[in-house]
C-alpha cells in the first residue's frame, strides 16, 4: 500500500509538470502584454487572437494543414504496400532491402538539408509545397513502414492464403481484407507521421521562403523579434497550433488500446 501511494504521488507529480506548461500557454493567450507575466488580477480580452488572426496566420495554419494531410495520406499508402511485402513475400535480398529502409532513420535531419537543398534548388521545386510533401513523405516512411511490418506479423497469413483461394486479386487483399483488421496501426503510424510533420521547422525555413507559402512553425517564430517579443501573441499561436494535435491524439489514445486486431482475427 505504502509503494503505491509513493507511484501514484510520482505519476501525479509528473502530470502536474507536463500539464502545467500547456495550461498556462492557454491562459496566458487571453491575457494582455502588460500582465502576461503577472501574478495578480488580470482582466481576459480576445484581442491577441483577433490581432494573430488579422495578420494572417490562418493561412500559415491551412498551410500547415494542406501538407501535413496530403503527406500522411501518401505515406500511408506506400508504407501499407511496403509493410505488406516485407512481412509476406519472399525475395532476395529481403534483409538487406528493408534494413536500407530503415538506415534512413539513423541519419539527423540536419544532415540532409544541405544535399536535399542543391538537389530541389536544380529542379525548380524551391518555394514548392510539392516540395515539402515529398521530404516529409521520405522522412517519415523509414519508421512507418518499420511500425507496419510489426504490426502485419501479429496477423495470421491464413487470412491471406484464404482470400487467394476464394480468387481475390493481391491488391484486394491488401485492401479490403488486410487493411480493415491494421486500423489501429495506421491509426498509430498516421499519428505519429502528423505529429512529425506539424512541428517541422528545419526543413520548412531551408525550402519555404514565401510569404504566403510558410508553415506555421516558420510564422510562430516571427513574433520573436531581435529587440522585442509578441508574447501575447505567441501564445495565441502557440494555444492554435496545439489545438489541432491535442483534438487529434486524445481521441485516438482510446481507439489505439480498444484491440481491434484480436476481434478482428477471431472473426
Amino acid at each position: 500500500m505504502f509503494y503505491e501511494i509513493i507511484i501514484l504521488s510520482i505519476a501525479l507529480l509528473v502530470f502536474i509538470i507536463i500539464v502545467y506548461p500547456t495550461v498556462w500557454v492557454f491562459i496566458a493567450s487571453f491575457k494582455s502584454n502588460e500582465t502576461l507575466f503577472s501574478n495578480e488580477h488580470s482582466d481576459y480580452t480576445l484581442s491577441n487572437y483577433i490581432e494573430l488572426l488579422e495578420s494572417g496566420f490562418g493561412l500559415y495554419i491551412i498551410n500547415s494543414f494542406y501538407i501535413c494531410l496530403v503527406s500522411v495520406v501518401i505515406t500511408i499508402f506506400i508504407s501499407v504496400i511496403a509493410a505488406y511485402i516485407f512481412s509476406r513475400k519472399k525475395f532476395k535480398f529481403k534483409i538487406f532491402y528493408f534494413g536500407s529502409i530503415m538506415l534512413g532513420q539513423t541519419f539527423p535531419w540536419i544532415i540532409l538539408v544541405t544535399p536535399m537543398f542543391i538537389l530541389f534548388a536544380k529542379l525548380g521545386f524551391l518555394n514548392n509545397h510539392i516540395s515539402m510533401i515529398f521530404i516529409y513523405v521520405s522522412v517519415s516512411l523509414p519508421f512507418a513502414i518499420y511500425l507496419l511490418v510489426g504490426y502485419l506479423e501479429s496477423i495470421p497469413r491464413e487470412l491471406d492464403e484464404a482470400a487467394l483461394i476464394d480468387g481475390c486479386p493481391q491488391f484486394q487483399i491488401i485492401w479490403k481484407i488486410i487493411f480493415p483488421i491494421m486500423i489501429p496501426g495506421i491509426v498509430v503510424t498516421a499519428t505519429y507521421s502528423f505529429l512529425l510533420m506539424w512541428s517541422e521547422y528545419l526543413f520548412a525555413l531551408a525550402f519555404l521562403t514565401k510569404t504566403n507559402l510558410k508553415t506555421m512553425p516558420l510564422e510562430l517564430y516571427a513574433f520573436f523579434g531581435e529587440h522585442t517579443t509578441q508574447w501575447g501573441q505567441v501564445m495565441a499561436a502557440s494555444a492554435l497550433t496545439t489545438i489541432p494535435t491535442l483534438l487529434l491524439f486524445l481521441p485516438l489514445q482510446k481507439f489505439i488500446s480498444e484491440g481491434l486486431t484480436t476481434g478482428a482475427v477471431k472473426n
